[in-house]
């Protein structure tokens, strides 16, 4: 596997390219960790909404702004809007927000109850 495919993100014009794998009708909605996937390592996404209408979509949004700390405005949907594993654009200056993603990596996993 090469680097990129190593890291659920690429770098953009104005944006980082953020790879998630999603699985609605959660218990919660959660950022929970990385997974391998056929495209390469992705975030995984729990959200609590159904996959009809784009409601799991839109919660992935909410999610990943909360996550991050941005605003929902700055992320959109790329790629994948029927699949599970899907790709959004966090847009902003590409430098700072690899920054906060790899911090994010780094960061201890919650304590699971």
């Amino acid at each position: 596997m090469n680097e990129a495919n190593d890291r659920p993100w690429h770098l953009a014009k104005g944006a980082v390219v953020v790879r998630v794998r999603v699985t609605p009708k959660s218990s919660k909605d959660v950022i929970d960790g990385l997974e391998n996937t056929a495209e390469g390592a992705a975030f995984k996404a729990r959200v609590r909404a159904v996959p009809a209408d784009g409601e799991a979509n839109s919660a992935v949004v909410a999610l990943l702004a909360a996550w991050l700390g941005v605003a929902k405005g700055r992320i959109e949907l790329v790629s994948g809007a029927k699949s599970r594993v899907k790709s959004f654009a966090v847009s902003g200056e590409p430098g700072q927000l690899e920054v906060m993603l790899k911090s994010k990596l780094e960061a201890p996993a919650p304590q699971k109850r």
